[in-house]
């Protein structure tokens, strides 16, 4: 190559690797895009019961709405993968699920609720047969139950909840749990029946 090409060379190089570089500066530094809660959704549902309060939320990327603005007994309500928690298969704060929630009082019998963590979850086989046959039609659809609180912890009374995914991705937390997981789970469009067959008692948010 001669001499007198050299500098042309250099400068494609050059101008190559500036491209390149600010392409990839974009793409980094690109801003993710935001959660976009129609009006009306909250994350957090309280509940008035004669002179008790509890509280329903706040849950990472979940929003909840009232189908009757004077009834908290259904809720619809839509769940986002806000800071990527729930897959690493699509964007940041992309729609996962849509669904409703049933309002209920779990019947009151001799059963113990474990209260070591924040949510204490409990499988199907280890909760009072009572508590799963009374849950809404059609149970094989309502196969997640997560209990509200009130100052002391949590309570017998929560939502009986219905996930519709509206994407087809895989449920693994964020990556933070494998296939040995109950959370652990492919989702497609449509009721998600394999959502974690699971009870949660939620004894609220540390103050």
């Amino acid at each position: 190559m001669g001499k007198r090409n050299r500098p042309i060379l250099l400068t494609a190089v050059l101008l190559s690797f500036l491209f390149f570089g600010i392409c990839a500066c974009s793409r980094e530094e690109a801003p993710v895009a935001p959660v976009e809660v129609p009006r009306g959704y909250v994350q957090k549902v309280v509940i008035e019961k004669g002179d008790r309060v509890i509280t329903f939320g706040p849950f990472v990327g979940y929003y909840f709405r009232p189908q009757d603005p004077n009834d908290l007994g259904r809720l619809d309500f839509l769940c986002f993968n806000e800071r990527s928690y729930y897959t690493l298969d699509l964007p940041e704060n992309t729609m996962l699920f849509e669904g409703e929630a049933v309002l209920q009082t779990l019947a009151d019998v001799e059963f113990i609720v474990p209260a070591d963590d924040r949510i204490n979850p409990l499988l199907f086989a280890d909760v009072p047969p009572e508590w799963l046959e009374n849950r809404p039609a059609p149970q094989d659809e309502f196969v997640h139950f997560h209990s509200a609180y009130d100052a002391l912890g949590s309570v017998l009374t929560g939502y009986w909840i219905k996930h519709v995914g509206t994407a087809t991705f895989t449920y693994d937390m964020g990556g933070r749990v494998g296939e040995q997981s109950v959370l652990y789970h492919r989702v497609k469009p449509g009721v998600d029946k394999f959502f974690a067959h699971i009870m949660e008692f939620d004894k609220g948010p540390s103050l």
